[in-house]
């Protein structure tokens, strides 16, 4: 871990990230890829340790509340967010000002802010995004080694729906021969359907592999599921869309399992309600 003083920290979107890299260890994490241009390992988290000043001095500077997203790139909740409570302040300066906010995240590490959360939902508006991408507990310890099981970030989404406040589930990515299965579709959507979310974003049955993703990707591979990376490499090349040979079934059940249990499946229908601030008349609906 290493700490820098960075200039800003909003984009223009209104997005942030407090964090670069990730302890997660992922085995498919897109945010390893060369295009990104870390000139350190990924596993040498680099902190904006100003970030809550740079947040306040942004959200004064505005003449009117949005939402502000965080999550995009680098999950809020790494392991040092535990020590460091930088996603907290920040939160906190979010609620101070009036602003609304979104987090997409893995980890239960959420369950410790969850009464700002509350406030900031009572007050405006809150929504909790959290990434399903396998039903199955033992393998999610393998893909996704060094986060909380599926299994617990599904009682993650139950709390919140206990406390009102709504949540949007990312599910993706399905890796083609390990959890592209019509068994791991439905049982993400019938968990997505009992925590009550908002709705689910999925790209694709399948997922992305750039250079620098790739290998560590194969790598892993190699490790976990022996003679798997031939298959990828016979089956896709150096594509970067790598969509299972399942993806339409897939497609047709994730459809119908949304719309059996009326979650959003659309997902610029989701992005928009993500975007979206409630004005102040609409804000008695939030309380």
């Amino acid at each position: 871990m290493h700490k820098i003083q960075a200039k800003g920290i909003l984009n223009s979107g209104n997005g942030m990230n407090i964090y670069r890299g990730c302890s997660h260890g992922c085995i498919y994490c897109d945010a390893r890829s060369d295009c990104y241009q870390m000139n350190y390992p990924f596993e040498d988290i680099e902190v904006k340790e100003n970030a809550p000043e740079l947040l306040e001095t942004a959200l004064k500077s505005k003449r009117h509340c949005c939402m502000i997203a965080t999550g995009a790139m680098s999950d809020p909740y790494l392991h040092a967010e535990r020590e460091l409570r930088l996603t907290r302040r920040c939160l906190e300066i979010i609620e101070k000002y009036g602003f609304g906010v979104t987090v997409l995240t893995k980890s239960d590490m959420i369950m410790r802010d969850i009464d700002i959360l509350e406030n900031i939902n009572r007050n405006a508006k809150a929504v909790v995004q959290m990434t399903l991408t396998t039903a199955d507990d033992e393998l999610c310890r393998v893909v996704e080694p060094n986060v909380c099981v599926t299994s617990r970030r599904a009682e993650v989404l139950c709390e919140m729906k206990k406390r009102v406040i709504p949540t949007v589930v990312w599910f993706t990515p399905l890796l083609p021969f390990i959890n592209d299965t019509e068994d791991n579709v439905r049982k993400i959507v019938g968990t997505c359907a009992e925590a009550g979310v908002y709705g689910i974003i999925s790209f694709g049955m399948g997922l992305t592999l750039r250079n620098g993703d790739r290998e560590y990707f194969y790598s892993q591979l190699d490790r976990h599921f022996p003679g798997l990376k031939q298959r990828y490499i016979s089956t896709y090349g150096n594509a970067y869309e790598i969509a299972s040979p399942n993806a339409e079934r897939l497609w047709r059940i994730f459809d119908e399992e949304c719309d059996k249990y009326g979650i959003e499946k659309y997902s610029n229908r989701i992005f928009e309600y993500l975007r979206d601030f409630p004005e102040p008349e609409q804000l008695s609906f939030f309380r």
